[in-house]
């Protein structure tokens, strides 16, 4: 699905950006995986049949000059770049909103938001100058609902979707495209401490109940996700928001039969995560 191109990942230390780089580089692509901290090294290092085709860098994509020399690096490693997803990200303070300080606000919007942001401006001239290109961003249900994260992290969350919205209209005609994965409750290293609080009360049967299949998510539904919406295979979709969990056919309506073979193809392939909502297509 993603032969020869070369995509980077970021937050690739753990979680969904390690699945991400694994999924990825098993599909045929060169990886390069970012995190703040080095366990990117070990996400590289676990890759099997390396050849060559795979690069671990360690950087804050809250940083301009360290976001823009990793993807200058991927280029001068690799020849070019063909796709980024943004995925590294904070839970937020986990404070209630009156006991909220600037600074928590301020680390919490310059890794969820800024560092997508960042990731946009500096990936984005490169695709356009090659005529495609595909940017993914990690965003969240609660950047679109109430009640699903903290102030903070919900406020970074719809940043990252107002992001990808708008971009989208102003890479307009580019061919280059940008999408946001809006996933609910996944088991990662970010929500351990639900996960081991509920197992602690003999409660994890509980997690996940109030979706539709009464599951939480796991990392490679988000990871597989993520790795179609950066191949070819989903060249007609960028930024228009699509529930997975409502019937699609409306979306379908003035769409070339290939068109509506492809979004059919999409929404199937990320239904198999039920915590997880879309932005996708035009």
């Amino acid at each position: 699905m993603l032969e020869g191109k070369t995509i980077v990942v970021t937050g690739a230390g753990s979680g969904i950006g390690r699945k991400t780089v694994e999924l990825a580089f098993n599909y045929g692509a060169n990886v390069v995986a970012v995190d703040l901290n080095d366990s990117v090294l070990d996400t590289v290092a676990q890759l099997s049949d390396n050849k060559n085709r795979s690069k671990a860098v360690v950087a804050d994509i809250s940083n301009e000059e360290e976001v823009a020399a990793f993807i200058n690096d991927c280029i001068k490693s690799f020849g070019r770049v063909d796709g980024i997803y943004a995925n590294a990200g904070v839970p937020g303070a986990g404070k209630p909103m009156l006991e909220l300080t600037v600074d928590d606000w301020n680390r919490t919007l310059s890794i969820n938001t800024i560092g997508v942001f960042l990731a946009v401006k500096h990936s984005a001239p490169h695709f356009i100058a090659q005529g495609q290109g595909s940017i993914v961003c990690t965003a969240s249900v609660a950047g679109i609902r109430a009640n699903a994260g903290g102030v903070d992290y919900s406020a970074s969350k719809a940043g990252v979707i107002s992001i990808v919205q708008t971009t989208a209209y102003q890479l307009y005609g580019t061919g280059v495209r940008i999408n946001a994965i809006c996933p609910g409750l996944i088991e990662t290293g970010m929500t351990k401490p639900v996960f081991d609080s509920a197992r602690e009360r003999g409660r994890e049967d509980r997690i996940g109940q109030i979706n539709p299949s009464k599951r939480y998510g796991n990392p490679e539904e988000i990871g597989e996700a993520a790795c179609f919406l950066l191949s070819d295979k989903a060249s007609i979709s960028t930024a228009r928001p699509c529930q997975l969990m409502v019937a699609y056919p409306h979306l379908t309506r003035g769409l070339s039969r290939e068109e509506n073979r492809l979004l059919k193809q999409f929404c199937r392939h990320l239904h198999r995560n039920i915590a997880c909502r879309a932005y996708v297509l035009s």
